[in-house]
């Protein structure tokens, strides 16, 4: 097995990494718990097959444009999205250190990047002697796409641990994992539908996850380092 190919397919998702713990700068989380995470958001690769497996074979629209998004949406991002959050659902929801709205994102963040690594170094592993660029097109798009979608769920998550409305808590719990999959599913099915001119959208639409998942996270950075000036 090349080292040298392992280490490429990992490196977007450390680089990542490293990105979320400078936001995460004030109230650091415990290092112990950031790789628990990252450990568990890789298993949930396990299950995401399994099902998305099992999903598949329940497509009864085939090749068609139904079953490009049945495939993206129903096979491929609900899955992966529901197995990452519940990474964290089990590891970090109710941990002591979850004491405030950017940790939220920082757990998410390192499940869907645990998640993206070995998720990415089976693709590279099995597709590089065939296709070597999946190397650089993986890293600058599948991997961050990951990412991005990890902040969308741990700020939707954050939102409803710290809801004093059990109304808005339930709401903002459903968006946590909802939210993630449409947008994760829209992604899937611009590359899945076969469609020339809908692959147009593609980076119009990686530039709004982008957009969006900073506005979410400069949020919460700046809510964290508000509270930490009042507390110093």
């Amino acid at each position: 097995m090349p080292i040298g190919l392992i280490f490429l397919a990992v490196l977007p998702a450390i680089i990542l990494a490293i990105v979320i713990l400078i936001y995460d700068r004030f109230d650091k989380e415990p290092m112990k718990l950031l790789l628990k995470l990252f450990l568990f958001g890789a298993i949930a690769t396990l299950p995401s097959i399994v099902v998305g497996t099992v999903g598949e074979w329940l497509n009864v629209f085939g090749g068609s444009v139904l079953g490009a998004a049945f495939t993206a949406y129903i096979v491929v991002a609900l899955p992966e999205e529901f197995f990452k959050r519940w990474a964290v659902m089990r590891n970090a929801f109710n941990h002591s250190a979850y004491n405030e709205r950017l940790d939220g994102i920082v757990y998410c963040a390192f499940s869907a990047l645990g998640f993206a690594a070995l998720e990415n170094l089976m693709y590279v592993l099995t597709q590089y002697a065939t296709n070597p660029s999946i190397v650089w097109t993986r890293a600058i798009l599948s991997v961050p796409a990951h990412f991005m979608l990890g902040i969308t769920m741990g700020y939707y998550l954050s939102l409803a641990k710290f809801s004093v409305d059990e109304t808005m808590r339930q709401k903002y719990m459903r968006r946590s994992v909802m939210v993630p999959m449409v947008l994760h599913g829209t992604y899937d099915f611009v590359l899945m539908a076969g469609i020339p001119w809908l692959l147009i959208t593609l980076i119009p639409f990686v530039v709004y996850l982008w957009v969006s998942s900073i506005k979410k996270l400069n949020r919460f950075y700046r809510e964290s380092r508000d509270v930490h000036r009042q507390l110093n």
